[in-house]
């Protein structure tokens, strides 16, 4: 059964390019190059006539379809070169359009058509040169030497050496090219990734604090028109701060090979967020010092924060919340936000995604996250992550 080849990522090309610059070269090397071995083959072969010449032209004329055929076009050269040397013309370059049609057929996947091809070329020849030649031409021939066919042997074999050399070269590219593709999809789905993360983060922790306001603003619109003021102004402010976020995120959409023009938030804007929970009619207290993390380290212990403070404001009964920052073992940092409950039941708008996304932001890092109800009623996530400590500067061991 014939090999169905692998379609490889050049095969669109070969579909819509016809060969025609190398199967008019190699035309001409054939004939000019059997016009010279004819003269030195004089007398002991039988002369090129118009036979020969019609035989050499269809044998290079086939290489043509090559890239589209590569199996009829094996068989086809073979077949023409087998006919012409059993009308006894000389030996010359008609074996090039064979070699150049095998090479084809290999690199194209068709091995076993390749190999069966020559095969029977070089089986066609052994009959002609050792019983056949007797009633063929030329008159008085006599037969090759066993010698002679151990050179054609030798070539056969050297010709599908290198067809299957380009063959694994060619596949070993496909790979490598394949792997490089999957490779910047993975790096693209990882990036969108992020910024879906980015983009949630901000605008859930942001519309939970406006979506709050705005209820305390309704409800007091007309009794205390001065907490209403309050309340709008903090909409105001939350809003004008997601607003920045988000357009830092986009940026790095618009200019992907450009350094951010503003420094990712980190635990040192843990006060900022105390003060939005605070607008939003939650105390936090927070405990423990903040210590010096990577870059990535530090936005994702600050975005999980920021999640779950979200959560509490829009899930929890509760006006309180802690949030613990231990570090005492100088390898990890736990992070830990608790409230009192109970649990509303309420939605702010929230997609669901905030406990999966605070998972792979940790898990990003080598950190876990466990977040559930604890068994006095309140909620608790706990974050645990790898604490990778950054060499300080010069100026920064000074201050301390």
């Amino acid at each position: 059964m014939e090999e169905q080849p692998v379609r490889q990522p050049w095969a669109h090309d070969r579909e819509v390019r016809w060969p025609w610059r190398s199967t008019l070269l190699i035309t001409v090397f054939v004939l000019v190059g059997s016009h010279f071995a004819a003269q030195q083959q004089e007398g002991e072969r039988a002369a090129l006539d118009v036979f020969a010449r019609v035989l050499l032209v269809l044998a290079c004329g086939q290489l043509l379809w090559r890239l589209r055929h590569p199996v009829p076009v094996v068989f086809g050269t073979a077949a023409a070169a087998a006919v012409y040397l059993g009308a006894g013309y000389p030996y010359g370059p008609v074996f090039v359009t064979v070699a150049v049609a095998v090479f084809s057929a290999v690199v194209a996947g068709h091995r076993r058509a390749a190999w069966t091809a020559v095969g029977m070329l070089w089986a066609a020849h052994v009959l002609v040169a050792h019983w056949l030649y007797r009633w063929l031409p030329p008159s008085g021939d006599s037969a090759a030497s066993w010698g002679q066919e151990a050179v054609i042997a030798a070539w056969v074999a050297a010709i599908v050496a290198l067809a299957e050399l380009a063959r694994v070269r060619r596949e070993q590219w496909a790979r490598e090219r394949a792997e490089r593709a999957q490779a910047a999809r993975r790096r693209a789905d990882e990036e969108r990734l992020r910024i879906a993360q980015e983009l949630h983060d901000v605008l859930a922790h942001s519309i939970s604090v406006i979506n709050v306001q705005a209820g305390v603003g309704l409800a007091l619109l007309d009794t205390d028109p001065e907490q209403a003021r309050a309340a709008l102004t903090t909409i105001k402010s939350a809003s004008k701060e997601a607003l920045g976020e988000v357009r830092q995120v986009l940026d790095t959409l618009r200019t992907p090979g450009d350094a951010p023009r503003a420094p990712a938030p980190g635990l040192d804007r843990l006060p900022e967020l105390v003060e939005q929970a605070a607008s939003a009619g939650l105390t936090v207290r927070v405990e423990g010092e903040v210590p010096h993390l990577s870059p990535g380290a530090d936005l994702a212990a600050f975005r999980i924060v920021q999640e779950a403070l979200t959560n509490v404001v829009r899930h929890s009964g509760s006006r309180h919340a802690r949030v613990r920052l231990d570090h005492g073992d100088r390898t990890t940092l736990r992070l830990c936000i608790d409230d009192d409950g109970p649990a509303t039941g309420a939605d702010a708008g929230g997609s669901g995604n905030g406990l999966a996304g605070m998972r792979e932001r940790a898990a990003a890092l080598g950190g876990t996250i466990e977040a559930g109800p604890r068994s006095d009623g309140g909620f608790r996530v706990l974050a645990v992550l790898p604490l990778r400590t950054e060499p300080r500067s010069s100026g920064e061991e000074a201050d301390r």
